[in-house]
């Protein structure tokens, strides 16, 4: 069986999302599909460089081949032409393409030239069909709804969603579609030998709160904050880890420091940017309490990784995978409230018995529920199913 991946970016800059496609893909070579991801040079927008990669080759990964095309002639928007030639040209080649990102030109057109030449194909919608998502510029994705993406998700042989509430809650602008569940993966780098403690200068004995995520409106850090000063006026104990940027919004980043900053929670945060590789899991796996309270999220990559090292969670009821936690007691749900979040924070803090059971509990949801290996048997078979339903059926 063969598979194109296709997605905007796999650049760092652009987060889990992106980055699962590589994890997926190397999955899926590992149980004998071959697998081609086709993707663009971008790196992120504020006149960052392209990736520094070659282009238009083949470059292969563990089992797998990505090919990188240039964006153009639309930079900002992850617009590749010649991605679109090259998909032209080869798509006989494959048995399917599983395309990520909805309301991204390259992906829309994409999922165009695929039902053209009649190649199946499965839209991975990245949270972008949750009403909520869909508020941000809502006249513009009403019009390229109508122009593109209607017609997209009529054609595709399934629309892939990582949670049943992700699927329940997303709009389909009036087209019936074929909807396939299956969760993200998680694969972790290993880590170093980096004490975080002793390298951020965080008392021993002191429990760690870790956001590590995107820093944007959406992932609710109006709310944590509050609840975090709340905390402080009552004396707990804690130091808040800020992990993760944002270049596509400067402006909001330096106002959560400001914000921080000016703040009676500045003596107990530390922030420490962007972190990825083995440092990103020493952090994951030092922090005793990983929070999430975002007002949308489809699935929650971060979340999953906390849980895989065995670190509880606290996020919102509006985290798409919140069921599977809260019955397995791997953490505490809150509503998108302040004073909702700062009791279930409060809670998780009190007894240090209960975060290690919970944390435990996490550990073993995340191996049972968001396993690569897993997911991609239950990927092939799915592609299997959908190809052979298309009548392709190329080896």
């Amino acid at each position: 069986m063969r598979i194109l991946q296709i997605v905007p970016s796999i650049s760092l800059v652009y987060g889990g999302p992106s980055q699962m496609v590589m994890g997926l893909s190397e999955a899926l070579a590992k149980a004998g599909v071959e697998v081609t991801i086709l993707t663009t040079d971008s790196n992120g927008d504020n006149g960052q460089a392209p990736l520094d990669v070659p282009l238009e080759v083949p470059i292969r990964q563990t089992g797998y081949d990505i090919y990188y095309f240039r964006c153009s002639p639309f930079r900002r928007y992850k617009f590749s032409l010649s991605l679109l030639k090259w998909l032209s040209r080869h798509h006989q080649e494959y048995n399917l393409a599983h395309i990520h990102a909805l309301f991204s030109p390259i992906s829309s057109a994409a999922a165009t030239v695929a039902r053209s030449q009649h190649l199946p194909y499965i839209l991975r919608p990245l949270g972008t069909l949750d009403p909520a998502d869909l508020q941000k510029k809502r006249h513009l994705k009403q019009l390229y709804a109508a122009v593109l993406e209607r017609s997209n998700l009529a054609g595709a042989a399934a629309i892939h969603f990582t949670s049943d509430q992700e699927a329940k809650v997303s709009e389909r602008f009036g087209v019936m579609t074929r909807d396939l569940v299956m969760p993200l993966g998680v694969q972790l780098p290993q880590g170093t030998s980096t004490d975080i403690r002793a390298k951020f200068g965080i008392p021993a004995q002191r429990p760690i709160l870790l956001f590590m995520s995107r820093i944007d409106p959406k992932k609710g850090l109006d709310l944590l904050i509050p609840a975090l000063e709340t905390l402080v006026a009552e004396g707990q104990d804690f130091q808040f880890v800020l992990a993760g940027g944002n270049p596509q919004d400067p402006d909001y980043e330096k106002e959560i420091r400001d914000r921080i900053y000016h703040s009676s929670l500045n003596a107990r945060t530390t922030i420490t940017g962007f972190i990825t590789g083995g440092e990103k899991t020493n952090l994951l796996s030092a922090a005793d309490l990983f929070v999430l309270p975002s007002y949308y999220e489809n699935f929650g990559i971060a979340v999953a990784e906390a849980m895989s090292v065995g670190t509880p969670v606290v996020i919102s009821d509006q985290v798409h995978i919140w069921h599977g936690i809260q019955q397995a007691e791997a953490g505490w749900i809150s509503a998108c409230e302040v004073s909702a979040l700062t009791d279930a924070l409060r809670l998780a803090l009190r007894d240090r018995q209960e975060l290690q059971r919970r944390g435990i509990n996490a550990q073993r949801y995340a191996q049972e529920n968001f396993s690569w290996a897993a997911i991609a048997h239950q990927m092939i078979h799915e592609y299997d199913r959908l190809a052979k339903k298309a009548g392709i059926d190329r080896g």
